[in-house]
């Protein structure tokens, strides 16, 4: 993982900035770190939304800083899904809307039954069709969480992704993260706050 070109006194506690980590298909990554100290930087950086670090971060051998626009989209569309802490739903689409604009960027790997499944085991079926600016922000987290897995994808990239959701809705949302990642040998990173039991992770790191 590069380090970031910023001063930070933690770097040299790190277990990421600034080392050489390995993050294996499959597996169950959790990244703990407190409030500031770069967990969204990090994913930023993973997805590619950022350039501005020393080092390289590679995708089965390919440096993702050299790809093109083309082509990072491409990588994300197939490769990479992601919940951003934001969520960065669109407000006057529907609940419905916003997820089926990730189902319809490629053949669809979801079906519709499978779709409205998702929304009932994650209690949102009855604001499906309600403008996503009007519902809670637990709402919206479900909802974005189900529109990342409307795509394939090797890696889920989570950031603080169950933040606004109550103990049962935690537990609902990661047994339908972990159905789907298995189902398709894909793994997860997720960051956050404070160390949890959400997922069975095989790593565990601290920012």
């Amino acid at each position: 993982i590069p380090e970031m070109l910023t001063n930070r006194p933690s770097v040299s506690i790190s277990d990421i900035w600034g080392k050489a980590v390995q993050f294996k298909q499959g597996s169950f990554i959790k990244i703990t770190a407190p409030s500031g100290t770069g967990k969204s930087t990090l994913i930023h950086l993973l997805y590619g939304l950022r350039k501005d670090f020393q080092g390289n971060i590679l995708f089965n051998q390919v440096n993702i800083s050299t790809l093109n626009a083309f082509d990072l989209s491409k990588y994300r569309r197939l490769h990479w899904s992601i919940i951003f802490q934001d969520l960065r739903l669109f407000p006057e689409l529907t609940a419905k809307e916003n997820i089926e604009l990730k189902r319809i960027l490629q053949p669809p790997i979801i079906s519709e039954e499978r779709l409205l499944d998702m929304a009932e085991q994650l209690g949102v079926v009855p604001i499906l069709n309600q403008q996503i600016k009007y519902c809670s922000y637990g709402e919206q987290q479900r909802i974005a969480i189900i529109r990342a897995l409307m795509q394939p994808f090797n890696f889920l990239l989570m950031d603080e992704p169950f933040s606004h959701l109550d103990n049962a809705n935690k537990l609902k949302a990661a047994k339908l993260i972990t159905e789907e990642c298995v189902n398709r040998g894909a793994g997860i990173i997720l960051t956050d706050l404070d160390q949890d039991m959400h997922f069975n992770y095989q790593v565990n790191l601290n920012l």
